[in-house]
């Protein structure tokens, strides 16, 4: 019995120091100059969109430099690694007292291209219209590199106390070929790999109408593993027809293929989303997705499940059939004919039984499937960390009403390149976008409300200071 009393004195011990800290560090988060502040975040990020690292080709040097001035006057160290001709790498740290393990916040500075036809102000022009910055990258991810970088700026002149190192990690081609990361972890890793936390890009803060905010924490994403299936047969002229020509026997195969849901994997995660979202859905639906996994077991839910775009991913692995190609002329029947699928498998998926079910699916032996990407293992974090529930809390107290919960992307991000280290990675931004807004991302006239990128750096540094102290 006294064991046990001990426990439990130590634990309210603990949760009263813990408590004590953070209340220390309320003032240090509210001492700041806000405006001033908010003023220079967006005179920087109107700079940063001017800066054209539409990748290809990148140029990603050019925005490296801007980092490198922006921190040198603020006195953090920093360092421009040039892996290629204008590609670059940037790595800044501000020290803490090394009781804790560091976070990085990671970011990459190249864009995808901006036809300017399309848009209503320029897209490297930083215009603001309505209340509104225009740019490309307004969204992914010029913004929130800028956040992270004014947070490691007001830390430094604030002289926020830290127990966790902060690392500023900026990198190059994320949107082509993933180089920068690849270099860094190849050359550098040991600048990151006692990490214990990392915010990227992954996350999504949707405003719904009629339901609010979704604040979504990226905890997973899943791997695009690309098949290439060819069939081969007898070719001849188009005026004879060959009941077993390639593309007959190609098209046989995959109607099998598009026909075919691979089966329901429930992940953690995606359990507790649907949990946390249960409030947004009427009745009975909402038990339903309460208890998702005994939902799921009959079959007429599990059928509406498959057949909504926005569930469908989180459930299976997933198959999109994007690439046919034949003969180039009308009249001649190939002899070769092939097509690529777009697969993106769950984390902890095994990529060679998925490949050996394709196979069994298709169903031919003369159908070639094969694998033609390198894979990236797909991994996830754990949303049980001190991390995640300062994001909770936070994102609580900027919008009381707001639903936080961890997401499965179904896109690839740069956390899985560092998940392997053993670090914690979510995806997290402080900005809040409308359907409308977030539907820009990638397209004509990205932007970003100004209001939010004011409110957003406040809001990161709070995130970011509790977490560098517990």
């Amino acid at each position: 019995m006294r064991a046990s009393w001990s426990r439990v004195i130590f634990f309210f011990l603990a949760f009263t120091l813990s408590a004590r800290a953070q209340d220390q560090l309320a003032p240090k988060i509210a001492a700041p100059d806000w405006g001033a502040y908010q003023d220079e975040t967006v005179k920087m990020m109107q700079e940063y969109l001017r800066i054209n690292t539409s990748n290809p080709p990148g140029n990603e040097l050019a925005a490296a430099q801007f980092f490198h001035r922006f921190f040198d006057e603020a006195g953090i160290p920093n360092t421009i690694y040039e892996y290629a001709p204008d590609r670059a790498d940037l790595y800044a740290i501000l020290k803490g007292d090394g009781s804790l393990r560091p976070i990085v916040m990671l970011n990459h500075m190249d864009v995808v291209r901006a036809d300017s036809n399309n848009w209503r102000k320029p897209p490297f022009s930083g215009e603001i219209a309505n209340g509104e910055m225009y740019g490309r990258g307004a969204l992914d991810m010029k913004d929130e590199g800028l956040l992270q970088a004014m947070v490691m700026i007001i830390a430094a002149r604030e002289h926020l106390p830290l127990k966790r190192d902060l690392v500023f990690l900026a990198t190059s081609d994320e949107e082509v070929g993933g180089t920068g990361s690849t270099w860094f972890l190849q050359n550098h890793a040991d600048l990151v790999r006692n990490a214990e936390y990392l915010i990227t890009e992954g996350g999504a803060n949707l405003i719904l109408p009629r339901h609010g905010t979704i604040y979504g924490v990226g905890v997973a994403e899943k791997a695009p593993f690309w098949i290439r299936v060819t069939a081969t047969g007898r070719g001849g002229h188009g005026s004879i027809p060959l009941a077993d020509s390639a593309p007959n026997r190609l098209v046989r195969g995959l109607r099998r293929v598009v026909d075919w849901q691979p089966p329901v994997r429930l992940l953690p995660s995606v359990e507790q989303y649907f949990k946390v979202i249960a409030v947004l859905e009427p009745e009975p639906r909402a038990a339903q997705f309460r208890d998702i996994r005994k939902a799921l077991e009959d079959p007429n839910f599990a059928r509406q499940m498959s057949q909504d775009g926005d569930f469908n991913y989180l459930l299976r692995n997933t198959v999109s059939l994007t690439v046919l190609q034949g003969s180039s002329q009308t009249n001649v029947i190939p002899d070769t004919a092939y097509a690529e699928l777009d697969v993106r498998l769950l984390p902890g998926e095994d990529p060679q039984a998925f490949l050996a079910q394709l196979r069994n699916v298709v169903a031919d032996e003369g159908v070639q499937v094969e694998n033609i990407s390198r894979l990236k293992p797909p991994n996830s974090s754990s949303a049980n960390t001190s991390l995640y529930k300062i994001i909770e809390a936070v994102a609580h107290k900027y919008n009381p009403q707001a639903l936080v919960a961890p997401t499965l992307n179904s896109g690839y991000t740069e956390s899985q390149m560092y998940r392997p280290l053993g670090i914690t990675c979510y995806g997290f931004n402080t900005l809040e976008v409308t359907e409308e807004l977030d539907s820009a991302e990638h397209a004509a006239n990205e932007r970003v409300p100004v209001e939010k990128l004011r409110r957003g750096v406040k809001m990161l540094y709070e995130v970011v200071a509790r977490a560098a102290n517990q």
